[in-house]
């Protein structure tokens, strides 16, 4: 290797407690398990966006309908895929940073849902058109409240 392109030692080291502190930071966060149909592909989008920001996601194939129904999914907040993570349900196409959050505040709930799919937020984005508006839904027993709004991927 020439001497033009070796990184010098303090560049290893860094990047190597780079690594480590996103290491960590991974470690921290509860697994997601996802279950969605095998053929939906903006549901593996919405899988990478989990893992992009540091999720560990394991991913269930299966028929999605049953697992909203042993969940406690409310019909008319339903999207295209459900999954599990802290204890909570999270429904439909709801940004990483909402989940955070959740799990952060850790409220009273049964979790989150995007209801439908929403253009624009994860895994439902679409080259060249505007993002939605969108909110991300609390729900459980006690009832449902605006948990966050987004347009696309950032919070407004």
């Amino acid at each position: 290797m020439s001497e033009l392109f070796r990184p010098s030692r303090r560049i290893v080291v860094l990047g190597l407690a780079a690594v480590g502190v996103q290491a960590a930071w991974a470690e921290d966060l509860p697994e997601v398990v996802a279950t969605k149909d095998p053929s939906c592909g903006c549901c593996e989008a919405w899988v990478k966006h989990l893992r992009d920001e540091g999720f560990r996601v394991q991913v269930v194939n299966a028929p999605v309908n049953p697992v909203k129904a042993r969940l406690g999914v409310p019909r008319e907040l339903a999207s295209c895929h459900t999954a599990q993570v802290g204890g909570y349900v999270v429904e439909g196409h709801v940004p990483a940073s909402a989940i955070k959050r959740l799990l952060a505040e850790k409220p009273s709930a049964t979790g989150l849902a995007v209801p439908g799919m929403p253009v624009g937020s994860p895994g439902m984005e679409v080259e060249g058109v505007e993002p939605a508006t969108y909110e991300v839904v609390l729900f459980g027993p006690g009832g449902r409240t605006t948990f966050a709004r987004f347009r696309g991927g950032q919070a407004v």
